[in-house]
C-alpha cells in the first residue's frame, strides 16, 4: 500500500508539473500582448539664437546723418554686439554728448580707451566731454595725448585752445589756436572757436569778422551759423539774426532762440555788458556747449 501512495504522490507532482508546463506559453502570449510603454520622448535642445550681425559700412555712414537720439540707439546697439569695437563706442561717446549725456559720454569714451589706449578719437571725445560740461581743465590732458600722438592734425589743439580759454588761460588759447590755423588755413572750426572767446571777452565786432570769416569756408557747418547768429544778437543785430534763423532751425526752435536773443540783446543795451555764457551743462546751444563739436 506504501507503493500506491507513493506512486499516486508521484503522479500528482507529474500532473501539476504538466499543468504549469502547458500554462507557460499561455503567459507568454498574454504578456506578448500587453502594451509596454514607449519610453519619454528627450527634450529637444533650445534653437541656438542666430548671432546678431553688425551693421554695414553704409549703415554706418548713414547712422551718421540720424537725429542724436536715433543715432545713440544705432550705435548702443552695435557696441552690445561687439564691445570691444572702438569705432562704435567713440561714435556712441559722440551721440550720447549730443543728448547733453555728457558724463556718459566721457565714460564711453574711456571704455575704447582701454581697448585702445592711444585711440586719437576717443581722447578727442574725452576731452570734448569735459568741455561740454565747462571742466576745460580735465579736457587738458586728454586732448594733449592726442597732440601729441597726431602733431600734425588740427583737431586736438584747436580744442585745447577752448580748454585753456575755459581756464582763463586766453594768450595759451591764441597761441594754440595760430597753431591749428598754421596746420588748418581758414579752418572754421577753429576761427568759430577764436571769435566765441573775443565775444565772451566783449570783442563782438573783431568776433563777427572771423565767424563771417568762418561760415563762408567750404567746410562751414550749422554750428559756425549758430555762433554768428549769437553774435549778432549780442550786437543788436536781431533781424540778420532773425533770417539766419529761420534759414536754419524748425519755427519751433528759431522762435525759441529769436526769443533769446531779445533778452540777450535787451541786456546788453541795459548793462553795456556782454552777457556771461550759461553755465554749459545745460547744452544750451549758444554757451561754450556750442564748441563741442568745433574742437574737432
Amino acid at each position: 500500500m506504501c507503493r500506491n501512495l507513493a506512486f499516486a504522490a508521484t503522479a500528482l507532482a507529474a500532473g501539476l508539473v504538466a499543468v504549469l508546463s502547458l500554462a507557460t506559453p499561455v503567459q507568454a502570449a498574454v504578456q506578448a500582448m500587453t502594451p509596454v510603454a514607449a519610453p519619454a520622448a528627450a527634450t529637444p535642445p533650445p534653437p541656438t539664437p542666430t548671432p546678431r550681425k553688425k551693421a554695414s559700412a553704409q549703415e554706418r555712414l548713414d547712422a551718421e546723418r540720424l537725429p542724436p537720439l536715433s543715432r545713440a540707439t544705432f550705435w548702443a546697439r552695435e557696441v552690445d554686439i561687439d564691445p570691444t569695437d572702438v569705432v562704435a563706442n567713440v561714435r556712441l561717446a559722440s551721440a550720447l554728448r549730443g543728448l547733453g549725456q555728457y558724463a556718459q559720454a566721457a565714460d564711453t569714451a574711456r571704455k575704447a580707451l582701454v581697448i585702445d589706449p592711444n585711440n586719437i578719437d576717443a581722447l578727442l571725445e574725452v576731452a570734448r566731454a569735459y568741455v561740454a560740461q565747462g571742466q576745460g581743465f580735465y579736457a587738458i590732458d586728454p586732448a594733449k595725448r592726442a597732440a601729441t600722438l597726431a602733431p600734425k592734425d588740427w583737431r586736438p589743439l584747436s580744442l585745447i585752445g577752448v580748454a585753456y580759454s575755459q581756464v582763463k588761460r586766453d594768450d595759451d588759447a591764441q597761441a594754440i589756436w595760430r597753431q591749428a590755423l598754421a596746420l588748418s588755413p581758414n579752418n572754421p572750426a577753429v576761427l568759430s572757436n577764436i571769435a566765441m572767446a573775443l565775444a565772451t571777452k566783449g570783442d563782438a565786432a573783431e568776433a563777427e569778422t572771423l565767424l563771417r570769416r568762418a561760415t563762408a569756408q567750404p567746410g562751414a557747418t550749422l554750428q559756425e551759423r549758430q555762433n554768428l547768429t549769437l553774435v549778432l544778437g549780442i550786437e543788436g543785430k536781431l533781424t540778420e539774426a532773425e533770417k539766419l534763423l529761420r534759414e536754419d532751425l524748425p519755427p519751433d526752435q528759431a522762435e525759441a532762440d529769436l526769443a533769446y536773443l531779445k533778452r540777450v540783446a535787451a541786456d546788453q543795451s541795459a548793462s553795456g555788458d556782454v552777457p556771461a555764457p550759461a553755465p554749459a551743462a545745460k547744452a544750451d546751444p549758444h554757451t561754450w556747449a556750442s564748441l563741442k563739436g568745433a574742437g574737432g
